[in-house]
């Protein structure tokens, strides 16, 4: 009798650590976790506000330019250019003394090395000997490189042929851009909304960069706010430059197009504005850089060049983000396309 209960309890004690280790074995319970929240800019829901912010930048810069015009150097406006160098090395400051003692108008860019450019309004021959004379008299001996003078028709017809540039490369850009989306849903007509909605982009950053200009050059009276023959170089660059933003753009919304196609046209837009966005905004931080290094370095007759660049990559960067795309979304809205 005694026996038994001595053998049950020795098979408790050999099951007791088979149900342990089987314990042991059991997995412990997955806790799922929460997938990240991923956070995104709502561009194309608040369009309305970057259109207006570009509104209010746009508009002073208009008015300037239908009331005080610009502020336009020799090359379109025309006058006398003496391009001399002086044996004393005369600093910038005492050759603009000596050129506004004589009451000329004359505006002075430094070429290094002792050498000037001074630019006046259209003097006669014995006005320019009087110059030349005055100039001897207060800084010294002088030689006399080139005396270059612009009339009035050379003027006009280099503005005609400045805003024919700008022109004919706006509908280049609006034809090559139409041709290129025209295999989106939609087929020609999209590509002309496509087409249409960079060219405004583009026409937004000429028109802030010109009234900018207006309002420095005509209103402010700063020299470095003068059009010349740079300044039209500038806006052709810049033109360029926010079309090839815009376009890196309007390419990612037309391979969204084909792969995301649950998605609304709207949400397509906005989230192809997110993938582009820091790509482009890196790409111009890095030209900006040096358009800063320049415009603070460099020298006179840069300076204006330089700057309109600026501006003009600038705009163009935000134009691309925030004007170009959400535009498409509203001229998609007024006129729908299949």
């Amino acid at each position: 009798m005694s026996a038994e209960p001595e053998e049950e309890a020795e098979e408790l004690e050999e099951e007791e650590p088979e149900e342990e280790e089987a314990k042991a074995e059991e997995p412990e319970p997955k806790v799922e976790k929460a997938p990240p929240r991923v956070r995104r800019l709502d561009i194309v829901g608040r369009r309305n506000w970057f259109f207006l912010i570009s509104l209010l930048i746009i508009i002073p810069g208009i008015i300037s330019m239908s009331t005080r015009h610009f502020l336009l150097g020799i090359d379109f406006a025309g006058g006398t250019e003496f391009t001399v160098s002086f044996a004393s090395h005369p600093n910038v400051t005492k050759v603009e003394d000596a050129v506004s003692g004589m009451n000329i108008d004359g505006s002075v860019i430094s070429t290094g090395s002792g050498g000037y450019i001074i630019r006046t309004p259209p003097l006669s021959p014995a006005a320019q000997k009087t110059v030349e004379d005055g100039l001897e008299k207060a800084l010294g001996p002088m030689q006399l490189q080139q005396v270059l003078e612009v009339g009035g028709t050379i003027a006009t017809e280099t503005i005609e042929f400045a805003l024919l540039a700008v022109v004919l490369a706006s509908v280049g850009i609006l034809l090559l851009l139409a041709i290129r989306f025209r295999n989106v849903p939609g087929g020609w007509r999209a590509g002309f909304q496509f087409g249409g909605s960079a060219l405004a982009a583009l026409l937004h950053d000429v028109f802030l960069l010109t009234g900018l200009f207006s309002i420095m050059g005509a209103v402010l009276g700063l020299r470095i706010g003068q059009i010349d023959s740079l300044f039209v170089t500038a806006v052709l660059t810049v033109v360029g430059f926010s079309v090839h933003d815009t376009i890196v753009v309007f390419d990612r919304i037309r391979e969204n197009l084909r792969v995301s196609q649950r998605l609304s046209f709207e949400q397509v837009v906005n989230l192809s504005i997110m993938q582009t966005a820091a790509r482009s905004i890196i790409t111009s931080f890095t030209v900006v850089l040096v358009l800063a290094a320049i415009l603070i370095a460099g020298g006179a007759t840069l300076k204006g060049f330089a700057l309109a660049l600026l501006i003009g990559i600038i705009s163009g960067t935000y134009s691309s983000i925030f004007n170009a795309a959400p535009l498409l979304v509203v001229w998609r809205r007024l006129q729908p396309v299949r």
